[in-house]
């Protein structure tokens, strides 16, 4: 059963229809109809002022490209409940993690997944273009999180890829009961065997594919043992 109070997760950035259909489909979907999540996408440009709705500007110092304004996401931040005016955090902001989506942030693992599943609310502020304002780290963020050694355009795929990673470890999402959902997630875990199914033969040609052998012996303690060794392979 999940728990009685779902995982909020907000997910802030300039483009919304990217990150919409992957969130209302399959396991997410699944996940927030079984009030075990709650996801909403906000459009940053809400919370500009000009008639350009511009969240970026010109890097003081010079240099190439645009860096995202600290406004806007101060702004949304607030009227998310997260922050008040001079950047402390609400009461209501108690057990939740403003994350900044970062090419130089920490890298998000397994571990991180975990740690972050037993939040109340998620924040992703998703970057584009140069990068963020550092105003925007050092006073609204709780931290930097990065998907891999790699740069994109945007933040969005790494929010989702997170959310993703996080969601699934919630009781209610995978529609498994709390005790296998955890215990399929155990550090030994994280680094699966290999998976085979019917057929026991595939022919291909002159060439044909065959299962293990010890898969199909029935001896459950040996197949075990197999499966463990394949983890640390």
């Amino acid at each position: 059963m999940p728990r009685s109070k779902p995982l909020r997760i907000d997910i802030i950035t300039i483009f919304p229809d990217l990150t919409e259909p992957y969130i209302r489909g399959a396991m997410l979907a699944r996940g927030q109809k079984n009030k075990a999540l709650e996801i909403h996408i906000h459009d940053l440009r809400q919370w500009t002022h000009d008639r350009h709705q511009s969240v970026d500007d010109r890097p003081f110092g010079g240099g190439p490209g645009m860096v995202m304004k600290i406004a806007p996401f101060h702004e949304a931040l607030m009227a998310l409940g997260i922050c008040k005016k001079d950047g402390s955090r609400t009461a209501r902001a108690k057990n939740t993690r403003v994350i900044l989506t970062s090419a130089k942030g920490k890298t998000f693992t397994q571990q991180e997944a975990q740690r972050l599943t037993k939040c109340d609310r998620l924040v992703f502020l998703c970057g584009r273009y140069e990068g963020v304002d550092e105003r925007v780290v050092e006073h609204l963020c709780d931290e930097e999180l990065s998907i891999g050694s790699f740069v994109l355009t945007g933040g969005e795929l790494a929010a989702l890829v997170m959310t993703d990673a996080i969601a699934r470890l919630r009781p209610g999402v995978l529609g498994e009961p709390e005790s296998l959902t955890m215990e399929s997630h155990t550090q030994e875990g994280v680094l699966e065997h290999a998976q085979y199914t019917r057929p026991e033969t595939y022919v291909t040609g002159k060439k044909s594919w065959k299962v293990p052998e010890i898969l199909m012996s029935g001896d459950h303690k040996k197949i075990a043992t197999w499966k463990r060794e394949g983890t640390k392979k």
